[in-house]
């Protein structure tokens, strides 16, 4: 334990958690519901020399509830169960209508901002089709028939060049800055931040700062490590 290097995130505090107790935590699939005080319990069955602090274990437990697959398990027939697996009793009414609705949102949230990056896709890509050219207008009848065999048909003048047509603006995509030293030195744990992927961004909430990069937590309740360049405020 001695020579084991401390644990730096979240993912991997569940990752331990779920190999001291493989029958109350687990890294895949559907969750079960958690004994109400399993902080408590979690910190009296794990030694005094442990591999992280509690505001940690705090952290990657409220990460671990606010998942999506923990919330698919809050069921009215679902049972809690202890660091051993055993039933602690049913999940009462107000927890399962509490989960359903934090799904509901999540996924809402989710739909919402794909809905958002096709739109802006589509409005780029329209911007950058070329428009159809105008179509020039038929010659009557009655100018390309001669009056007589003596008289031929004018000659029609040469068509003028169309003035050049006003280039459509694309949309601009969002420009976003880095993270300056003073915005990492004055971010906290449930900060609200927007995480940069290719050109659009996503909204995400700080779940704990640590040494390789700042970890958040996606409107979809996927979790991951950002670097500072990828944040923006």
């Amino acid at each position: 334990m001695e020579n084991q290097p401390k644990l730096n995130s979240s993912k991997e505090v569940i990752a331990y958690l779920a190999e001291k107790f493989p029958l109350c935590f687990t890294t895949e699939g559907e969750a079960r519901p958690l004994k109400i005080g399993i902080f408590q319990d979690v910190v009296a069955r794990l030694p005094e020399e442990t591999l992280f602090s509690k505001t940690q274990l705090r952290t990657a437990l409220r990460l671990y509830t606010s998942s999506w697959r923990y919330l698919h398990g809050i069921k009215a027939d679902a049972q809690r169960v202890d660091l051993d697996g055993a039933d602690c009793g049913a999940l009462e009414e107000q927890h399962v209508e509490h989960a359903r609705k934090q799904l509901e949102e999540a996924k809402a949230r989710v739909q919402a901002q794909r809905a958002a990056q096709r739109r802006e896709s589509g409005e780029a890509t329209q911007n950058r089709r070329p428009r159809p050219a105008a179509k020039k207008p038929a010659p009557s009848a009655t100018a390309a028939q001669p009056t007589s065999r003596n008289q031929s048909q004018p000659k029609s003048k040469p068509a003028q060049p169309a003035a050049p047509r006003a280039a459509v603006p694309v949309k601009e995509v969002e420009k976003s800055r880095p993270a300056s030293a003073a915005d990492m030195a004055a971010l906290k744990t449930g900060q609200n931040v927007r995480v940069r992927a290719g050109k659009s961004a996503m909204d995400a909430t700080v779940l704990e700062i640590a040494k390789d990069g700042v970890r958040v937590q996606l409107a979809s309740g996927l979790a991951m490590i950002v670097r500072a360049e990828h944040l923006q405020f």
